[in-house]
C-alpha cells in the first residue's frame, strides 16, 4: 500500500516511479540551491521580500516539474510551453532579475534530472560570478557618472525652445529634451533633459548658470533615468 501511494493514476507497468527518498533528496537540494541564489542576489541589490522568497522556491518548483516529466518528451514540450505562457511578474523586470530567474530555473532543471552535484556546482559558480561582477561594478564604466537627467522649472511666459542651449553647449557633450509639462496649475513649465556632462565636477557651476536664466526657480539634476522596460 505505501508503495502504491506515490504512483500516478495513469502509470503503467512500463512507468518508472521515482523513489520517495530520491524525490525528497532532490527537492531539499533544490531548496538549498534556491537559498544560495537568493542570498547571492540580495548582495548589494535592492529587491522586494516577495521576489527573494519566490526566487528561493523557484528551483524546487522546476525540479519537481522536471521529475514529474520523467523522460517523456511530449510532456516536456508541453511543460516548456506552459512556462512560456506564465508571466512571472506583473511588472517587467530588469535584466538582472530576468537573468537570476533563468539561473534559478536552470539549477532546478539540473537538480530535477538527478545531477545534484552539478546543480550545486552550477549555482555556486554563477553566484560567485554574480557577486564578483557586483563588487567591481562590472559594465558600469567610468562614463556612467556623466549621464544625467536635468529638471528645470521655468515661468510660463518664457519660450523654452533652445533657451538653455548656449549654457548646455559649454557643460555638456550632448543633450536632448525628453519631456515638457506644465506644473503649479499651469503657471510654470517643467523641462526634462537627458544629457552627457563634459565634466561631472562642474554640476554646481552648471546649476548656477541655469538659475540666472529661469528666474531662480527649482532645478534638479540626478543620475540619468531609465525606464523599467529597458534591459
Amino acid at each position: 500500500m505505501p508503495e502504491n501511494l506515490f504512483r500516478g493514476l495513469f502509470d503503467t507497468d512500463m512507468t518508472q516511479v521515482i523513489p520517495v527518498g530520491d524525490f525528497l533528496l532532490c527537492v531539499v537540494s533544490a531548496l538549498a540551491i534556491g537559498l544560495i541564489l537568493a542570498l547571492a542576489y540580495m548582495h548589494r541589490t535592492r529587491c522586494t521580500k516577495s521576489f527573494v522568497a519566490t526566487l528561493a522556491l523557484l528551483p524546487a518548483v522546476v525540479c519537481v516539474v522536471i521529475m514529474m516529466v520523467n523522460g517523456n518528451v511530449g510532456t516536456g514540450v508541453a511543460v516548456a510551453g506552459t512556462f512560456s505562457l506564465v508571466r512571472f511578474r506583473s511588472v517587467p523586470g530588469t535584466a538582472k532579475e530576468i537573468g537570476i530567474i533563468f539561473l534559478a530555473m536552470g539549477a532546478g532543471l539540473i537538480c530535477g534530472m538527478g545531477y545534484l552535484a552539478y546543480a550545486f556546482l552550477f549555482a555556486l559558480l554563477l553566484s560567485a560570478a554574480n557577486l564578483l561582477y557586483s563588487h567591481f561594478d562590472f559594465g558600469a564604466g567610468k562614463r556612467a557618472a556623466r549621464y544625467k537627467t536635468l529638471h528645470i522649472t521655468i515661468p510660463e511666459d518664457l519660450d523654452y525652445t533652445g533657451v538653455f542651449d548656449g549654457i548646455l553647449k559649454k557643460y555638456a557633450v550632448s543633450w536632448e529634451v525628453v519631456q515638457v509639462k506644465t506644473t503649479n496649475m499651469g503657471s510654470l513649465f517643467r523641462l526634462t533633459y537627458n544629457l552627457e556632462l563634459r565634466r561631472p565636477d562642474k554640476e554646481k557651476e552648471l546649476i548656477d548658470k541655469l538659475r540666472c536664466c529661469n528666474g531662480n526657480l527649482e532645478i534638479s539634476i540626478s543620475r540619468q533615468e531609465t525606464t523599467v522596460y529597458e534591459l
